[in-house]
């Protein structure tokens, strides 16, 4: 086996979380789910959550009732593989419901207005509520191994930044001066923002300044227990139990996507422990040689041209196929050079689309066991 297959053993085999990186389009997805029924063909017991909206991951697993709660896929292995399906209203009312002194509390919160619509809208919950949903799979529900399914590579980056994110807005002096209770918070906002929120009253009507100062006042004392717990989260990721594996396609605009996410995954500090790369086109090598034999020409000999054209076809289109294949081979090394030492793993072209537990099986054998035959380097034209 090479060194990336066995890095990915180990990673499936040892670790409690691996998260799973990669612009969009590039089987992240599916490597993710794939690597979870590794953990579970290995007798763990794993999870994989995805934080994409899409129900690529519902299809992957043959459109199992994969929902915000673990959901347990049946199947023949020694452990045991659950999927999640992130639901990030579900998740932050959860949340809620935890760091509330009371239920009186909580349920000022969840009836807010403000609240209702900035769960949907505001920039970053989604991706907060990805880590927080993380942390409770890894604390709370048991698994041995988490795999988390990121957004494509730049919300990638705000799923690593959320935890310290929200932890500066509940240091933000505006929002604290918002928790203060009563109406002392006017006499110690400025000028210029009292002066704001009475414009945004004006405009959008008193009642979303009310729903606004509501929400905050609702929400004093649990700032705290929110900043803990990001605190938390953010000390998990940069646990030496949790990998980071970049998951790319040999294109170059995917190449470049991974090498920007393995840049910023360095300077955050995150090593980056494996690179998977999908849809790699095989190497065949050299034809056949027809049982005719070849002409002069090196065509396939035979009775006429007639019985040599599909020959010289075939050989064109393996030609052409090897070329392919030595083109995305260089790429690949580009890519591997930069990443380095983090090992890699060639995942090829499959003849079938992946959407159900069959081909991720496929997957699988090729993340833990297959090898691609590379290109020979020859010194020919690639």
């Amino acid at each position: 086996m090479s060194d990336g297959v066995n890095v990915i053993a180990s990673l499936v085999d040892e670790r409690s979380v691996l998260v799973c990186c990669g612009s969009g389009g590039v089987g992240k997805t599916t490597t993710s789910a794939a690597l979870a029924l590794a953990a579970a063909e290995r007798g763990r017991r794993a999870c994989v959550v995805t934080i994409d909206p899409a129900r690529r991951l519902a299809d992957a697993l043959g459109e199992v009732g994969v929902a915000d709660e673990p959901h347990r896929v049946e199947g023949p292995w020694p452990g045991e593989l659950y999927a999640v399906m992130l639901d990030a209203k579900g998740t932050f009312d959860r949340l809620v419901r935890q760091n509330a002194r009371d239920a009186e509390q909580a349920e000022r919160i969840l009836g807010n207005r403000l609240y209702r619509n900035l769960v949907g809208a505001l920039s970053g919950t989604q991706e907060y509520m990805a880590t927080e949903k993380l942390f409770e799979l890894h604390e709370e529900a048991d698994f041995d191994l988490v795999v988390v399914d990121t957004p494509p590579t730049h919300n990638a980056l705000d799923f690593l930044d959320a935890p310290r994110r929200l932890t500066g807005f509940l240091d933000n002096r505006l929002f604290r001066l918002l928790l203060t209770p009563g109406k002392a918070y006017l006499r110690a906002l400025s000028v210029a923002t009292q002066v704001l929120l009475r414009t945004i009253a004006r405009v959008a009507g008193s009642e979303i300044v009310d729903d606004t100062v509501a929400f905050f006042q609702a929400f004093e004392g649990m700032e705290s227990g929110f900043r803990e717990r990001a605190a938390r989260v953010e000390r998990l990721l940069a646990e030496q139990a949790t990998a980071f594996v970049l998951v790319s396609a040999p294109r170059r605009d995917s190449i470049e996507e991974a090498t920007f996410l393995a840049a910023k995954l360095a300077s955050s500090h995150h090593d980056l422990d494996a690179l998977v790369v999908n849809r790699v086109q095989p190497y065949f090598g050299e034809p056949v040689v027809p049982a005719g034999g070849l002409d002069e020409a090196g065509r396939g000999a035979g009775r006429g041209d007639d019985a040599r054209r599909p020959w010289d076809e075939l050989v064109a289109n393996l030609a052409e196929l090897d070329a392919l294949a030595r083109r995305e081979s260089d790429l690949i090394d580009e890519l591997a050079t930069k990443v380095a030492p983090a090992p890699v793993v060639r995942v090829p072209a499959l003849t079938v689309d992946v959407h159900d537990l069959e081909g991720l099986h496929l997957v699988v054998r090729h993340l833990l066991g297959g090898e691609l035959p590379l290109p020979r380097d020859d010194g020919g034209d690639r």
